[in-house]
């Protein structure tokens, strides 16, 4: 893992391999961004002219490097596009960006020196947290790694901000931590990650970081009539678990559950998953990842709210033992579900967990889940849906996750779309609906498996949590630990009060 270190020396004096600066588009052109005064002047205050030489435009995602100045301890100067500059002082999304791009650029460096604006903590942490993300790299299957990632970021600030600004690097690792926890997670191969390895992890964390994790196997699930749950993974060699990873604060005032979506491979089952659309549903457990590792991050953070994690954990194949088209589940708290197509597995899972979170009578339910390709179609690859059974709570979740950079879009439970889910013949409800809409389907699905009187949220990451396309700012290609910072924020919101 990159380390992390502030500094209040000056960008020329600190030694280093590089050392970065951010610049933007400016109303006459290329300028240079607060935190680059030192580098500023030892170009003679020639600096923004020597990168329009080289063709530096400022945009986001531009990196253009440069040798270093005569006196400066560091050899090269990377220079970051931050994009159009703003009136006032740089969005903390632009810089946690920057920083990535920075990181990623630089791979294979020993030490660079981040000289970026910082005014305050707020953009500290989103400097160290974009850096940190923008470092991942996941090589446990290669051989050879062509550049090891950044082994030191330090990020320089004024000497009257440092003592602010280390505790923010502090909440930034522990964010990005379990950031790239979960994407290793996401990223691990399906024949190395199956619900057993997944529930072992899960404990070897609670025992580590001194969280209660109990873990249901195949047995208990059959004894505790958790028909979801063992309906999606009867098919599999691999048996199915649910995980309950508990946070538990003695000056509490709230209680979170956070219930994840943990299909470790999914083909579809019998209704099989065409070519194309399979090669990267190691993925589907993205949920899991998610609610797993936020509650790791709250107990490093030591926040004041009670959380629980409810890991939904199964393998969906194709055998002869496994769920066909046309049976029936009953599921964990009596309802029974007429299964139309197989591959619609994870709402069947996440209802048992969210029934079994609702008997704990939290105050509050958000399930995440990579559960539709629908909503990918709605809202593309970048954004995820959020839908809740309370306006209040999809604002809050929808602003707390534009408040943290990650982009989603408040989504309704249309009434009238219920009907042709519960108009099954032989169950209470069918796990397929109308074939528009299919994403709000899955949602006032899970709705029926909440508890009365507790809220309730559904996070459908599906687009975001897996990127198939090259990487970007700090987000790599393959898992993304879609939804971890929006949950962190949002328990750091109730243990406030808010």
């Amino acid at each position: 893992m990159t380390a992390l270190s502030v500094s209040t020396s000056s960008a020329v004096s600190l030694r280093a391999d590089a050392l970065v600066v951010g610049v933007a588009k400016g109303p006459k052109g290329l300028v240079v961004a607060p935190g680059a005064e030192a580098v500023v002047e030892a170009f003679e205050g020639k600096l923004a002219e020597v990168l329009t030489t080289l063709g530096a435009t400022g945009a986001e995602g531009e990196a253009v490097k440069l040798p270093a100045p005569a006196g400066a301890k560091a050899p090269l100067v990377l220079a970051v596009g931050l994009g159009s500059a703003p009136e006032g002082a740089f969005g903390a999304e632009e810089l946690r960006r920057a920083a990535g791009v920075a990181a990623r650029t630089l791979a294979g460096a020993k030490k660079v020196a981040l000289a970026l604006p910082t005014p305050s903590a707020d953009e500290v942490e989103a400097v160290a947290l974009g850096g940190l993300l923008g470092a991942y790299s996941f090589g446990s299957y290669k051989g050879e790694v062509a550049k090891a990632p950044v082994a030191e970021l330090v990020l320089l600030v004024e000497r009257k901000a440092s003592k602010d600004a280390k505790a923010a690097v502090e909440r930034a690792v522990v964010v990005g931590e379990e950031m790239n926890r979960a994407r290793d997670l996401v990223n691990t191969a399906p024949n190395d990650l199956n619900p057993k390895s997944f529930a072992a992890i899960a404990q070897a964390a609670g025992k580590e970081h001194g969280l209660k994790v109990e873990v249901l196997d195949e047995k208990a699930l059959a004894k505790g009539g958790f028909g979801g749950i063992l309906g999606v993974g009867v098919g599999s060699a691999n048996p199915p678990r649910l995980v309950k990873v508990a946070y538990t604060h003695p000056k509490a005032r709230a209680s979170l559950a956070f219930v994840g979506k943990g299909i470790t491979y999914d083909s579809g089952g019998i209704s099989l998953k065409p070519a194309g659309h399979n090669e990267t549903m190691k993925c589907d457990m993205s949920g899991a990842a998610a609610v797993f590792a936020a509650v790791v991050a709250a107990k490093r953070l030591g926040l004041q709210v009670n959380v629980t994690a409810w890991l939904a954990l199964a393998e969906n194949m194709p055998s002869g033992s496994a769920t066909r088209p046309g049976d029936v589940l009953r599921m964990y708290g009596g309802k029974t579900v007429e299964v139309l197509n197989t591959d619609a597995e994870g709402r069947l899972v996440l209802a048992d967990a969210i029934v079994r979170a609702g008997e704990e009578r939290p105050d509050v339910i958000v399930d995440v889940a990579t559960l539709t390709g629908a909503m990918v179609l709605a809202l593309g690859t970048r954004t995820f849906g959020v839908m809740a059974n309370d306006e209040a709570l999809r604002t809050r979740l929808h602003e707390t996750a534009g408040a943290v950079g990650e982009s989603s879009w408040p989504m309704p439970l249309p009434a009238d779309l219920r009907k042709g889910m519960v108009e099954s013949t032989v169950a209470d409800l069918a796990n397929m609906g109308e074939r528009m809409g299919g994403g709000l389907v899955a949602g006032l699905f899970l709705q029926e498996f909440v508890a009365e009187g507790i809220d309730w949220a559904h996070l459908d990451i599906a687009g975001p949590a897996f990127n198939e396309g090259g990487p970007h700012g700090y987000t790599p290609k393959g898992g993304t630990a879609s939804a971890v910072r929006t949950l962190v924020r949002f328990a750091e919101d109730t243990a406030a009060g808010e």
